[in-house]
């Protein structure tokens, strides 16, 4: 659900306020609860010393006639002298103790309902001054901790009292009445007991008229920030989107409007028209350089067409030349290894002639080597034409079939036993019997045969060349490792570049380029890698099962 700036803003504000007001609010009742508490605390201290004040000078004016017909159920006391007396005429006067006062003025105060207390005793003489079980707390508390008073407020009935007790001591004149007693010992306490519950009720009516004030405060003040925004904020802020609007649509500087509010959207809206010019005077600009630039791009994209295409045409004739050439080359060459075969296996098939089997040995000699480098020159040219058919995409069109992997690498293994038995090199291959797989049986035996050739000229005398295979649901890996000096990481990429060549061994550095486009035509990747097993390389090839 959307929600506009204005409600954020208000609902905001009334939030902050009404969790600020209501914090004030909760301290204020907090700090006036304790300031009620207190002041029945205070009131309850006053009555305490206004009822032992009493109690003194009962005692040190011997007690206080009252007569009988205001108290008729009243005994005399035994503990004093003369505890009734009649006078001349012939009323009856009882004299009343301070324990006796006390609670007459503990009657009449409970009577009024204004407050009460209680005198009474551990140990009481009167059983009407038995202790409840806040004033046997009190009491106990008094005897062990020595305590001058203790509060606690206390629900009594449905209403809510603050109870006040505070100790009574023995002094010298009341030791005719309480002999069992020395002075200073603990006789025991008055407990006051004052109403609470109006007192709060009249705090509530308070709190109810001041949170009624609070909430009334709140609407006011939403009210106002409300008309505030919407007239102060809202109504320049859309005048100004609607400029930006207009500007962003036709792009046209006399689209944005300066505002006269004399604040801050006067500024902004100058700014917004300042900018709005520029803005406009450098889209004009960018528009003639844009052009400018369209029509020199255009220019060069011809000319590079051209070029493209000129250099396309001099690579089809550089290639048309080259296998036309290799062609050529290959037929005479051909042509000079059969007749050269020929004349050696006649020479040799002559009978021996003493003058002339000098003669004949010689001729040998130079037919053999002229027989050696016209294979060179052959090996040459059929790599001339492999890499011509690499550039120009022949090789992706495999003869695809279903073949013997295993049996490939088998007889790629084979043509290397002369070569690997004259050097005491050891070629151990762990392909299962039988590995059938899509692809050009040629091409991967001539890329076999590649990584063989390599790894033989490389290894040592009395090493051995590892083949491994491994076969996941996805792909065939197919590993030579060889024990000869590896490959620097530094050459790991160009060795697969066309006419690199690693160290001073023979070759034309085309081997590992051809090996690199047949792989990646069967959709596979090629490499190479440190020997796990020590020193020397191993050149990987990984094929695709599908």
């Amino acid at each position: 659900m959307k929600i506009s700036l204005t409600w954020k803003l208000v609902i905001g504000c009334s939030l902050t306020l009404l969790v600020t007001m209501g914090a004030t609010f909760h301290i204020i009742n907090l700090r006036q609860e304790r300031l009620i508490i207190r002041q029945a605390e205070n009131e309850a201290r006053t009555i305490f010393r206004q009822i032992v004040i009493t109690r003194k000078w009962v005692a040190d004016h011997g007690g206080v006639l009252v007569e009988r017909r205001f108290q008729p159920a009243a005994q005399p006391t035994p503990f004093i002298a003369d505890a009734e007396i009649i006078d001349q005429h012939g009323r009856r006067f009882t004299r009343e103790t301070p324990a006796m006062v006390t609670k007459a003025l503990a009657n009449y105060a409970k009577e009024e309902e204004a407050y009460w207390f209680h005198i009474t005793s551990l140990n009481p003489i009167n059983p009407a001054n038995r202790p409840d079980d806040l004033e046997v707390r009190a009491l106990a508390a008094f005897e062990r901790e020595n305590l001058t008073e203790f509060i606690a407020v206390e629900t009594i009935g449905h209403d809510l009292y603050l109870r006040y007790i505070s100790p009574l001591y023995t002094e010298t004149v009341c030791s005719g009445c309480h002999q069992n007693y020395q002075v200073d010992d603990l006789r025991g306490a008055i407990s006051v007991s004052l109403p609470l519950s109006k007192t709060f009720a009249e705090a509530a009516q308070n709190r109810r008229i001041l949170l009624a004030s609070m909430s009334l405060v709140v609407l006011i003040l939403g009210a106002a920030l409300l008309l505030m925004i919407r007239f102060l904020v809202l109504t320049p802020m859309r005048t100004l989107a609607d400029s930006m609007q207009r500007f962003s649509g036709s792009g046209h500087r006399e689209d944005a409007t300066v505002l006269a509010t004399g604040d801050e959207f006067e500024d902004l809206s100058r700014s917004f028209a300042q900018m709005a010019t520029k803005l406009s005077e450098y889209h004009y600009e960018l528009e003639e350089k844009i052009q400018a630039a369209t029509r020199d791009l255009a220019l060069t994209n011809r000319q590079l067409a051209e070029t493209n295409r000129l250099l396309v045409a001099a690579g089809e004739r550089k290639s048309d030349f080259i296998a036309r050439a290799s062609h050529e080359l290959r037929t005479p060459l051909t042509s000079i290894k059969g007749g050269m075969e020929y004349v050696t296996a006649r020479l040799t098939a002559m009978p021996p002639n003493p003058k002339g089997e000098e003669l004949c040995e010689e001729v040998l000699d130079f037919l053999t080597l002229i027989r050696k480098n016209t294979d060179r020159l052959i090996r040459m040219v059929n790599t001339m034409l492999d890499i011509e058919r690499i550039e120009m995409g022949t090789v992706s069109s495999l003869n695809w079939t279903e073949c013997d992997l295993a049996l490939v690498i088998r007889e790629s293994i084979a043509e290397f036993a002369p070569t690997t038995a004259a050097r005491r090199i050891v070629i151990r291959e762990t392909a299962p019997p039988t590995l059938p797989v899509a692809a050009d049986e040629d091409r991967l035996r001539q890329v076999l045969t590649n990584l063989l050739a390599n790894a033989v000229k490389f290894a040592p005398e009395n090493s051995e060349i590892a083949i491994n295979l491994e076969r996941d649901p996805n792909q065939l890996t197919v590993e030579i490792c060889d024990q000869g000096p590896g490959v620097r990481s530094g050459e790991k990429e160009k060795i697969f570049e066309k006419f690199y060549k690693l160290g001073d061994k023979e070759g034309s550095g085309l081997g590992l380029a051809i090996c690199r486009s047949i792989i990646e035509a069967h959709g596979g990747e090629i490499g190479v890698r440190e020997n796990p097993a020590g020193q020397g390389a191993c050149f990987y090839f990984k094929l695709p099962r599908n």
